[in-house]
């Protein structure tokens, strides 16, 4: 279907544009070189000032591409909006340059028409083919700024950005075609109809390399998690150990390793367990109804020594409710560190203490238990546990 609407369009041309004769062309070149030395004749010191002038402003141009690329080499922040900046300028060409000087030459010293339409055309192409490479620098400058400076993170942009350079360089410069296309008069409609039925059915085709992609981007660029990020995700927790193109591989806490697509992951809703610094745990705890009320009043303040003494930062412990085999108790502990095993040996302290200190202190912990009281036939009641013998 392109290649029909290639076609078509070359045959639309050909009609629009028509052919000219070389024996027209042939007489046309010494009617032109006469005007060309007229005007040079008639505009001699206009003709010198335009041209001193254009040396001095291609001179002024090489300067500052001299200075933007001297200066992008000397910066120690590369990924800096400045830095980008002066790197694209550093992408000046000489033919931009000349151009530019020519142009103003030419709108400078009353160039003839058909001169300057011919000089204006350059400069136009010129022009377009040199936005696009400053377009296309800047683009790939804010790609690698908005990765970040990790080069454990940019492992997988570093991976993909072939495909990045060329995906951007393609769509820029294809526009820059089409808009010089339009400028010599050619019809580009069959064109960028033909570009977008092609862009759709690659698309399609390639839908899901794409959709994993574009996740291993996102993920790159969003950062809802980095390589080395302990990350909990439906019902698992593990430790993203590298994220790549197609999927992110991710090592569990019983060690094994988790790989799972880039577009599913993103799918799920994700903990950032280590974003946020600290870890609140939660410590349910009951004790049988035989406590003393004097040592369950103790048990709050004796829970907060515990986590203190253990590095935690305690948050509140009380009593909650009568449960049907216990009084229940809460503890609530913050843990501030990013490492999982930290975290997890840190829990592990304070409930060992815990229990150390109930038994030194004589609390028993409750279990679920069901008691059955029976009567006598006289209707006293019968303790289910060994008592004092009731007199006949």
């Amino acid at each position: 279907m392109f290649l029909l609407s290639a076609a078509k369009t070359a045959n639309e041309n050909a009609q629009i544009i028509p052919a000219i004769e070389p024996e027209v062309i042939q007489a046309r070149i010494p009617a032109y070189f006469e005007k060309l030395v007229d005007w040079v004749a008639t505009n001699r010191v206009e003709l010198a000032t335009a041209l001193f002038a254009g040396i001095v402003l291609f001179l002024l141009l090489s300067l500052l591409k001299k200075w933007a690329y001297n200066w992008s080499l000397k910066t120690p922040q590369q990924r800096s909006i400045r830095a980008i900046l002066a790197r694209a300028a550093a992408k000046t060409s000489r033919f931009f340059r000349i151009m530019v000087a020519m142009e103003l030459v030419s709108v400078a010293a009353n160039t003839p028409p058909f001169l300057a339409r011919i000089i204006a055309f350059v400069f136009t192409i010129s022009a377009v083919l040199q936005v696009a490479v400053w377009a296309r620098e800047l683009a790939l400058g804010f790609i690698d700024r908005r990765a970040g400076s990790s080069d454990q993170e940019n492992e997988t942009l570093n991976n993909a950005m072939t495909l990045i350079r060329l995906f951007v360089s393609f769509s820029i410069f294809a526009i820059a075609t089409i808009v010089i296309l339009d400028n010599l008069g050619v019809n580009v409609t069959g064109l960028v109809a033909g570009l977008g039925v092609g862009g759709i059915a690659i698309g399609l085709a390639a839908q899901g390399i794409f959709s994993d992609l574009f996740a291993a981007l996102s993920i790159i660029f969003d950062k809802p998690f980095r390589v080395g990020d302990t990350i909990g995700y439906e019902d698992s927790i593990a430790t993203v150990e590298k994220i790549g193109m197609k999927s992110t591989r991710l090592r569990s806490i019983g060690g094994e390793q988790l790989i799972i697509s880039n577009s599913k992951l993103l799918e799920m809703e994700i903990t950032n367990m280590t974003m946020t610094g600290y870890r609140r745990t939660l410590y349910p705890i009951g004790v049988i109804y035989q406590t003393p009320p004097e040592k369950a009043r103790a048990i709050p303040g004796l829970l907060e020594k515990i986590v203190k003494a253990e590095g935690a930062k305690f948050v509140r412990a009380g009593f909650t409710g009568f449960g049907d085999s216990s009084i229940n108790f809460e503890l609530y502990f913050d843990i501030h560190s990013e490492s999982y095993d930290e975290i997890f040996a840190t829990r592990h302290r304070i409930g060992v203490a815990i229990v150390d200190a109930f038994n030194t202190e004589g609390l028993e912990f409750a279990y679920p238990t069901q008691t059955t009281f029976t009567a006598a036939p006289d209707g006293r009641m019968i303790m289910p546990y060994a008592g004092k013998p009731s007199k006949p």
